[in-house]
């Protein structure tokens, strides 16, 4: 089964805590949050709201990027990844030389195969100790 959002998100609140050696009492105190409903996030039974995040995040003194930087990560190594021949083969070209990727019609799928884009990759960041 995939790896669900909610349970990548409590996984990282969960191994950011205890990395700092404090106890769900603790971070709930500061977070303002009930002892017991911190506990279902961190185990990914409940779906925490954005203002509840940035208040958990601001108990434990990470910012909010990092936890979501982590829980990318985690989800991405969850999902096999297509191949780039699979992605190339997908990839439909026209004879105007401009690549299609998505639904036809759609103007932001239609990029000149001699554009590039280049989007530098995030600098690496320990959350926590895996």
């Amino acid at each position: 089964m995939a790896l669900l959002l909610r349970e990548a998100i409590g996984d990282s609140l969960r191994r950011t805590r205890v990395s700092q050696s404090r106890t769900l009492r603790e971070v709930s105190s500061s977070a303002r949050v009930s002892l017991g409903y911190l506990s279902e996030i961190e185990r990914g039974r409940k779906e925490a709201s954005s203002e509840l995040l940035a208040a958990i995040c601001g108990a434990l003194e990470v910012p909010l990027s990092d936890v979501l930087f982590d829980v990318s990560e985690s989800l991405a190594d969850a999902t096999p990844h297509r191949d780039r021949k699979d992605a190339a083969a997908s990839a439909a070209t026209l004879d105007s030389g401009v690549a299609v990727h998505g639904p036809a019609g759609d103007p932001a799928a239609r990029i000149a195969q001699e554009t590039r884009v280049v989007i530098p990759a995030p600098a690496t960041r320990a959350l926590a100790a895996a």
